[in-house]
């Protein structure tokens, strides 16, 4: 699990622990990291810079190690830095590239030989609602995640055979730091959403924990959308 220690990532993770999975988690900061794998009963936990190439094939090389195998790759990194066209740098675009797309590429990469050999896997992309309807102000992150969808699709078709299935999931506005950071009020949110709330993050583990499952073995190059309504296309 990559993005683990806080938010979605944490949430996804924890209930993944508590269906009975051994969870691998990674993020940025050690002490973090390590506090969250203690705090869920996570088995590892592993501190690595998804900005940094190669990054991701290392930790899930390493959970490799540590689980003895990977079945469940579920791949989610922090959000990108908000600003339009002419504000973000071309350093802020190459790190968004490198974190966002190249380290799902590395992630899936370095996870399906194992699957292929045992007949069964489950790559899921934690994405954002972004990536379908962009919003305003975060560019690198609207412009990034909709190539995913394509590469979920395009990858799926190939992994199929050999029992894999890849999908996205795509959350809107759930209550995070992530909306403190971005500085968005949450009852202005919530007014625009049709269920009138945000997005609880154990209910996006549950969806992924889902799709994770045996029963969700038909379920494969989706890019299931999670925010309460929000999206108005089809």
């Amino acid at each position: 699990m990559l993005g683990a220690s806080s938010g979605l990532g944490f949430a996804i993770a924890s209930t993944l622990v508590k269906e009975g999975t051994k969870v691998a988690i990674c993020s940025r900061s050690e002490e973090r990291i390590r506090a969250a794998a203690l705090s869920m009963g996570a088995v590892e936990g592993i501190a690595a810079d998804l900005t940094a190439p190669g990054s991701t094939r290392s930790v899930v090389e390493k959970a490799i190690a540590a689980l003895g195998g990977v079945d469940i790759l579920v791949i989610n990194t922090g959000g990108p830095p908000k600003g339009g066209i002419l504000e973000v740098s071309d350093a802020q675009w190459q790190e968004g590239f490198q974190s966002l797309w190249m380290g799902a590429v590395e992630g899936i990469r370095a996870a399906v030989p194992g699957m292929k050999e045992r007949g069964w896997g489950r790559i899921v992309l934690v994405t954002s609602s972004s990536a379908r309807e962009p919003m305003t102000g975060l560019t690198i992150s609207s412009g990034l995640r909709a190539g995913l969808m394509g590469l979920t699709k395009i990858v799926s078709d190939e992994v199929a055979c050999h029992g894999i299935t890849l999908n996205a999931v795509l959350p809107g506005y759930h209550a995070t730091d992530r909306l403190k950071q971005l500085g968005i009020a949450e009852d202005r949110l919530s007014a625009q959403i049709p269920a009138r709330r945000l997005g609880r993050p154990e209910e996006l583990g549950a969806l992924v924990a889902f799709l994770a499952s045996e029963q969700a073995a038909y379920i494969t190059g989706q890019s299931i959308v999670a925010d309460g309504g929000a999206s108005r296309g089809f």
